[in-house]
């Protein structure tokens, strides 16, 4: 009986060893103490994982943030087909009855771009209201529909910025604050809801518009914007010509100028004087608006 016991106490004692168990022992104060770990050790170990995994998270998102420099967040919208039914704007290439015009206007301004290895143009007007808006946007439209581009629109009308009108936008933030330092690219850019194309409104009108359009900042937005990706083409919408300084000074910044000009409005004298004035940039294109031939 007493080796029965005994044999059983042994094996009792390889199975507390064998499962990473020590047999309590007293200490000196004669209280007992055991292999397993403090609470005040758990949470030690506990917040040192917490630590680790933080410094991994972080560590792997700059990682990625290095792999991929200059991403930005677009902020989207939804298409809004009613606001540019009201303006008269070819949003769809393919079933708009006037896309023929669109697409031969867009396939001659896109070779003369070709011819002198640009990818911005200006699109202007002698005076305000020749309609030079509607057709910067459906140009846009038209390019971004194309396979192999991707646009950018850019509203450089400063004084009037309406390029979210005609989209059904409300006013907001746009290229003025971006160049007064009060926003960052990523902040100003919007994407209407049409794939490929993205636009950069005008932001809050600016009394001095000729001063900002000329300035280094924007020169160097211009740039930037060119050299970022190989497909992309810039639309800017800018001020008319003769009325302000505005276009001209910002003229010098593209690599061609598409002048609109209004049927039975627009004079021999006044296309005369902003082609003069605009001289130093090639003119690659005039487009004869509500025409009714």
């Amino acid at each position: 009986m007493n080796n029965i016991l005994k044999r059983a106490l042994e094996r009792t004692e390889r199975e507390r060893k064998n499962s990473g168990l020590k047999k309590n022992q007293p200490d000196s104060h004669g209280k007992t103490t055991t292999d397993q770990p403090s609470k005040e050790t758990e949470k030690h170990s506990l917040r040192n994982k917490i630590v680790i995994d933080k410094k991994n998270f972080t560590g792997t998102r700059q990682a990625a943030a290095k792999k991929s420099p200059g991403i930005t967040k677009t902020k989207k919208e939804e298409l809004n087909r009613l606001s540019l039914d009201e303006f008269k704007i070819v949003y769809d290439c393919r079933i708009h009855p006037t896309s023929d015009q669109v697409k031969i206007l867009r396939t001659r301004m896109l070779q003369r771009l070709l011819n002198i290895g640009g990818n911005s143009v200006l699109i202007t007007s002698p005076g305000p209201g020749e309609g030079k808006t509607v057709n910067a946007i459906n140009v846009a439209i038209s390019i971004a529909q194309e396979i192999d581009r991707t646009v950018l629109l850019i509203d450089a009308n400063l004084r009037k910025p309406a390029i979210h009108k005609y989209f059904g936008l409300e006013e907001s933030i746009g290229l003025a604050d971006y160049l007064l330092g009060k926003a960052s690219i990523s902040e100003v850019l919007i994407s209407p809801g049409i794939d490929k194309l993205t636009i950069m409104p005008g932001g809050h009108p600016l009394i001095t518009s000729s001063e900002m359009l000329g300035a280094a900042r924007m020169a160097d937005l211009v740039k930037e914007m060119k050299d970022r990706y190989e497909d992309r083409i810039l639309v800017f919408d800018g001020p008319d010509i003769l009325t302000n300084a505005d276009s001209q000074v910002f003229a010098k910044l593209v690599d061609g100028i598409v002048l609109v000009v209004e049927a039975e409005k627009t004079t021999r004298q006044e296309i005369k004087q902003a082609i003069e004035r605009l001289d130093e940039t090639p003119l690659i294109g005039t487009i004869f608006n509500k025409s009714h031939e």
